[in-house]
């Protein structure tokens, strides 16, 4: 992937409801992510690439229900005037929108994902694109879970929930990058 490709950004979920921690499971890793997030944002508009804003529209009690103040972007990462936004009520960002058809209009083949939840819709949305045929980068650092029961009620932490759904992602789906890597492979 290089910049002559014009990859596409799909910041997903990037929400202050996702900001609950008690009702997504107490804990999250990668407390940075929306910064690293950003970081990426500010080189994307920098080099004038394709900027995706995705948003979940949950229903009560759902703290990312629509109307209310968590479904609103969180600051860091904003839409700005011209960057396109998509609505989804499920966890792919190819249900239920024309994601798909925006992005075969422009001809982007490549896509990078940040956002939240590695374990739900960075998870769903990259496996997805994958099977559409997109060459798929999820950044590391830039992602990041919550804690997690398992179906024996056994808590899982949110690093190793993060760890392990990359892993099942990682070479089929999508390729795994941190943001260093990611900008360092795009720069100039």
């Amino acid at each position: 992937m290089t910049l002559n490709d014009q990859p596409a950004l799909l910041l997903i979920d990037i929400q202050k409801g996702l900001n609950d921690l008690a009702y997504y499971g107490g804990q999250r890793n990668n407390p940075r992510a929306e910064e690293r997030a950003a970081e990426i944002l500010d080189f994307w508009r920098t080099q004038q690439l394709p900027v995706v804003h995705i948003k979940h529209t949950g229903t009560p009690p759902s703290p990312l229900t629509k109307g209310t103040p968590g479904n609103d972007f969180k600051e860091i990462a904003r839409p700005v005037k011209g960057e396109t936004i998509f609505e989804k009520e499920t966890n792919s960002a190819f249900i239920g929108t024309q994601l798909d058809e925006f992005l075969n209009r422009k001809g982007i083949i490549n896509l990078v994902l940040v956002g939240l939840t590695t374990a739900h819709c960075i998870s769903s949305t990259a496996r997805m694109a994958g099977n559409l045929g997109y060459n798929t980068y999820i950044i590391s650092d830039a992602t990041a879970t919550f804690n997690t029961l398992g179906i024996d009620g056994k808590p899982y932490e949110a690093k190793l929930v993060h760890d392990i759904c990359l892993a099942t992602l990682k070479n089929e789906f999508a390729t795994i990058l941190d943001t260093e890597s990611l900008l360092e492979l795009l720069s100039p």
